[in-house]
């Protein structure tokens, strides 16, 4: 279909709304017409006049502004293919869920009758915090705005964690992605709107020295799938990949890491220490079990006719979320639910009782089992999809195909445990 053409660029009253300015330059470098609107505290961090340089237009900031007939912002709003605001504060996103109108981009985004695409940027203590939490469920029930990010990183305070806006290239292909489904129906459906699911994919990379390093022959296609089938349907998506070539997804938020500590380190971080960042975790990385004990700082030197390479083991990222489930701190037995992958070289019987032991040992949801020859570097996959409830043997489909049918899974597990409603 062909895409719209006109963007409302809203800027908020966050140190990130410099960031802004980049936004908008890869927005028009799209094609696109952006119409920039700030509220006054935006102002105050950056100058309108930059904005409206890059745009070619003045900045909408007063809602009686005198070169719009009428409301300002009932005009903006119904000619405006899609709303995006970046960065969106905690402050914002309150105001929108709670339907206000008393400024400029609250009153826009409550006219506007076309999606919008907001990125949260704020303090990681004000984006935990419950009131926030809920505003964003509000958001996600209503099903009209589709979050990017935050992601993790240094904040503004000089300490990090989860609250920095996400890369205005992130953003734009966020954007992207809303104006080229039009609606969420077309885009694939509404059923995974209000869910949040971290996917991890392809293999870690374990270092021997700076030249030499461990790892396996994920492509990391099938978690990409996952990520790509997960942010179609409505969920709000990061992915977590390991070393892979493959383009992030449109509207999925993506943290690339290097090894099993480094994956361990970034889901802590998403999950929280409660377990509550995330609805859904799928594993779909190939994690590697073994790492160097001592990695070489210096390229190792050929010395005799073998070498012995002690490995220790890499910790077992999901059996321990799994053992974390329903313990102390007031963590919720059955959340985020959990999906693990069981890669064997076994036939397929034998392929099934170690995914059944797996899925006991490793105290999870689902287990997608498949033979590494009919899932590593191929377009499709043959998987048994193995839970309490049983089992079900899936035929040669695509991974997108497969994804679909793993996200089935898990939306049917978050209705019945409420997580979504009914």
């Amino acid at each position: 279909m062909q895409r719209p053409q006109t963007i409302a660029l809203a800027v908020t009253g966050s140190i990130a709304a410099y960031k802004a300015v980049e936004v908008a330059r890869r927005l028009m470098d799209e094609g696109l017409a952006v119409v920039p609107v700030m509220t006054r505290g935006a102002t105050k961090f950056l100058a309108p006049l930059t904005l409206s340089g890059i745009c070619g237009r003045a900045v909408v900031s007063d809602m009686f502004d005198d070169g719009y007939p009428g409301e300002v912002h009932v005009e903006i709003g119904k000619t405006v293919d899609l709303v995006v605001i970046a960065p969106a504060t905690a402050d914002a996103i309150a105001r929108i869920a709670q339907g206000r109108a008393d400024d400029i981009v609250a009153a826009l985004a409550l006219s506007a009758g076309c999606p919008i695409v907001a990125a949260p940027a704020m303090h990681a203590r004000m984006w935990d915090h419950p009131a926030t939490q809920r505003n964003v469920a509000a958001l996600h029930a209503d099903g009209r705005v589709t979050l990017v990010g935050p992601v993790d990183g240094p904040l503004a305070s000089g300490e990090a964690g989860r609250g920095r806006m996400a890369d205005p290239a992130d953003i734009v292909r966020a954007a992207l992605a809303r104006l080229d489904a039009g609606s969420l129906d077309d885009l694939g459906g509404t059923d995974l709107v209000g869910l949040r699911i971290v996917v991890t994919a392809g293999p870690t990379v374990e270092d021997i020295d700076p030249v030499r390093f461990l790892s396996n022959r994920s492509s990391g296609r099938m978690g990409f799938a996952i990520a790509a089938r997960a942010a179609s349907r409505g969920a709000r998506v990061t992915l977590v990949a390991g070393p892979v070539d493959l383009a992030t997804p449109k509207g999925v938020a993506r943290v690339d890491v290097r090894s099993a500590r480094e994956m361990q380190s970034v889901l802590a971080a998403l999950l929280g220490d409660d377990l509550a960042g995330s609805d859904a975790l799928v594993m779909a990385a190939a994690v590697a079990d073994y790492t160097p004990r001592e990695p070489h700082t210096h390229k190792m030197k050929k010395a005799g006719e073998s070498i012995t390479l002690e490995l220790e083991r890499n910790p077992d990222i999901l059996a321990n979320i799994g053992a974390a489930r329903g313990g102390d701190k007031g963590r919720d037995r059955d959340s985020p639910i959990l999906v693990g992958f069981a890669v064997e070289t076994a036939e397929d019987d034998v392929l099934l009782a170690y995914a059944q032991k797996k899925l006991r040992d490793k105290k999870v949801d689902l287990i997608v089992a498949n033979r590494a020859s009919d899932s590593f570097g191929t377009p499709t996959n043959r998987a048994t999809l193995v839970s309490e409830e049983g089992t079900t043997a899936l035929s040669v489909m695509s991974k997108p195909d497969l994804a679909d049918r793993i996200l089935d899974r898990i939306l049917a597990l978050a209705t019945a445990r409420g997580i979504l409603p009914c």
